[in-house]
């Protein structure tokens, strides 16, 4: 199962009720951060959470109110005497990026490990927490992120038996492992049934529409997606920033056929979102107007 806290649901600036921009995801034992705004620290000591066992940090891009956060952050994991890498992923120039920022945090005990991401879409793999980037449309380069946990079938008993393989292998193929005797090769496929449903996070924010994003973000269990402006007058302003509405969000949700979906990334302009949560619904129903620390669970699905 996937823990999953939005920190900050702000975009350009902090507000004293909404912090700027980040995601923080808990999977076992280890924590993902996806941007890092003003704020984040603090949002995260307020869900009773600790930075401590953050391990990996993805950047969509490098505007400040989505990397402004990360010195002290640094700071405060050398201080809780981490020692332990932590890896960052973001667009090209990451690591010239976080060295600059890092002259206020010069000394730190653990390695800061760069993957720059070069190509439209890439990759990686953090014990089985699989992390995929996908280059979206904004100003400046950018990328969206899905994470995914992926679920293997239902081991097969009677197929175990079938195939004569002694009970003592049964666990070690449950879990994918190969097992080769003096005799036979023993391989998962051969007491499995089909894979099952996994869970899918798919977040994107600061980018205009693209049919990447519907097609990273298909059936996902949760999209959390910007929604830089609810009002309908600033479709053009949405369009000459790069940025989306509320609406071309909800449009993306529907098309990608996801369960639900988190607006996030609002216009201080936009003091109260909630009041273009009934329009929003007419167009994907099961659209959450998110306030900074909303949190929920994706588990697998109960069969």
């Amino acid at each position: 199962m996937l823990d999953v806290c939005l920190l900050g649901t702000g975009g350009m600036m902090p507000l004293p009720y909404r912090a700027l921009t980040s995601l923080m995801v808990r999977y076992n034992g280890m924590n993902v951060l996806i941007d890092c705004g003003e704020g984040t620290q603090v949002s995260i000591r307020q869900q009773g959470w600790s930075v401590k066992p953050i391990d990996v940090i993805c950047f969509t891009h490098f505007h400040a109110d989505h990397i402004s956060g990360l010195p002290g952050l640094l700071l405060t994991l050398g201080n809780a005497e981490r020692t332990e890498p932590v890896t960052m992923i973001g667009p090209k120039r990451l690591e010239k990026i976080v060295n600059s920022l890092r002259t206020i945090a010069p000394e730190l005990p653990f390695e800061i490990r760069f993957i720059e991401l070069e190509h439209e879409e890439e990759s990686f793999c953090f014990d089985g927490l699989r992390i995929k980037a996908f280059k979206v449309n904004h100003n400046i380069t950018c990328y969206g992120y899905t994470l995914e946990l992926d679920r293997i079938g239902k081991f097969d008993v009677g197929r175990a038996k079938e195939a004569n393989i002694p009970t003592e292998y049964w666990s070690r193929l449950q879990k994918g492992e190969i097992i080769e005797t003096d005799t036979t090769t023993y391989t998962p496929d051969m007491v499995l049934g089909p894979d099952r449903k996994g869970i899918k996070l798919t977040y994107c924010t600061d980018t205009r529409p693209t049919k990447g994003i519907v097609l990273n973000a298909m059936h996902s269990d949760l999209l959390i997606c910007e929604g830089m402006y609810g009002e309908h007058d600033k479709e053009n302003k949405a369009r000459e920033y790069k940025h989306m509405t509320f609406y071309e969000a909800a449009a993306i949700a529907k098309e990608a056929e996801v369960k639900e979906l988190w607006l996030t990334h609002y216009s201080p302009s936009l003091p109260r979102p909630q009041d273009y949560a009934q329009d929003v619904k007419k167009i994907f129903e099961n659209t959450v107007i998110s306030k900074d620390r909303r949190t929920i669970t994706l588990s697998f699905e109960k069969e």
